[in-house]
C-alpha cells in the first residue's frame, strides 16, 4: 500500500469516525470467510456497515475525533462495525458475537463516549430509531383515537335513549 493509498483510507476511517452514531471493535481472528460475509450481510441489512483496516491506520483517524479514546482498543486482529443509528450496529454485533464465539468484542464508541464490552451490550438492548418512532406515533395516535371515541360515545348513548323512549311511547 502506497502513501496516497495510506492516506485515503485515513480519510475514509475518519469520516466513519465523525458520522457514524456506534462504532464497535472487536477481534475476528478465527472467523471464516463466510462468517465474515455473513456478518457484512447483517450489517447491511440494519443499515450499518463492517470495515477491517490497519490499526496504526485506524489510530491516525482518529486523532482529534470525539471517540478518540477507543485508540485502546485496537490491537491485534481487530474489525470496526458502526452505523448512523446509534444502536443498529451494537445490535448485530451482540447478536452476531452470541452465534459465533470467535468474534469478542471489546467495546466501542457513541459519540464522544467510550464504551466498554458492558456498554456495548447496554446499547444493544436499547430500541431502534425505527422502535421509537413507532412508540412515538402510537402515542400521539392513541389520544386522538380516544377523543374521537369520547365524542363520538354521548351521540351513540343519547340515540340509544331516545330510541328507548320512542319504544315505550308507542307501546
Amino acid at each position: 500500500m502506497d502513501r496516497a493509498q495510506k492516506e485515503k483510507v485515513v480519510e475514509e476511517l475518519g469520516q466513519i469516525f465523525e458520522s457514524s452514531g456506534v462504532v464497535v471493535v472487536a477481534h475476528y481472528a478465527g472467523l471464516t470467510v463466510a462468517e465474515m460475509q455473513d456478518l457484512r450481510a447483517r450489517m447491511r441489512a440494519a443499515g450499518g456497515a463492517v470495515r477491517v483496516a490497519k490499526n496504526r491506520l485506524a489510530k491516525i483517524a482518529l486523532e482529534g475525533k470525539p471517540c478518540a479514546s477507543i485508540g485502546n482498543l485496537l490491537t491485534g486482529m481487530t474489525v470496526l462495525t458502526f452505523s448512523e443509528d446509534p444502536v443498529a450496529a451494537a445490535k448485530v454485533a451482540e447478536d452476531f458475537a452470541k452465534d459465533n464465539k470467535k468474534f469478542e468484542i471489546l467495546g466501542g464508541a457513541m459519540g464522544g463516549a467510550a464504551l466498554d464490552r458492558a456498554g456495548v451490550e447496554a446499547v444493544s438492548k436499547m430500541p431502534s430509531r425505527e422502535e421509537l418512532i413507532a412508540s412515538i406515533v402510537g402515542c400521539i395516535g392513541a389520544p386522538a383515537s380516544n377523543i374521537a371515541g369520547a365524542i363520538g360515545a354521548p351521540a351513540s348513548n343519547i340515540a340509544s335513549i331516545l330510541s328507548t323512549i320512542e319504544d315505550k311511547a308507542a307501546a
